[in-house]
């Protein structure tokens, strides 16, 4: 069975729990006697090689880079109100890193818009920071490449976008 490749070797993808990826190529291998095509994804901050079966890319949530426009809705979600809700740090953590891993940069913004703090909020925990971080970095890489930017620049605009909406 061969099914119709979606992504070619040099396509950025974005895998959902990784983030921003690059097809490095499509190899066969055979494992327990089955002949299998994967998708060899480099993953250059992590120093990693993910392999993902071509057949099975899809429910596994690989996808394409975002449009312009649904990165342009991220960007208006950055400037929307922040909704912290009222529950326990622990329940709101795994909703924020269960956007994260969503791997939708809306979501993603989400995040970054909840726990952004200016200069002149309170501090944030360290648990708090981590999450902003991550969801900052996934945000940024993903804007990167769309815009066909570096992710220190792109980091920087999201940076900009958001304190000049606080």
């Amino acid at each position: 069975m061969t099914s119709k490749l979606d992504f070619a070797a040099g396509d950025f993808v974005v895998y959902p729990a990784h983030g921003v990826g690059r097809v490095a190529g499509i190899e066969t291998h055979t494992i327990a006697g089955i002949e299998v095509t994967l998708y060899a994804i480099t993953f250059e901050k992590e120093r990693m090689t993910l392999k993902v079966p071509v057949a099975k890319a899809r429910n596994s949530g690989l996808r394409r880079l975002s449009s312009k426009d649904r990165i342009k809705e991220a960007m208006e979600t950055l400037q929307g109100k922040s909704k912290v809700r009222r529950a326990m740090w622990s329940r709101r953590a795994q909703e924020y890193e269960a956007k994260i891993n969503s791997g939708d940069p809306v979501s993603i913004a989400e995040v970054v818009r909840d726990l952004y703090r200016g200069t002149d909020q309170s501090d944030q925990s360290y648990s708090e920071r981590q999450i902003y971080q991550a969801a900052l970095e996934r945000l940024a890489r993903e804007l990167a490449a769309v815009e066909r930017i570096d992710e220190l620049k792109a980091t920087e605009r999201l940076e900009a976008f958001l304190s000049k909406a606080a």
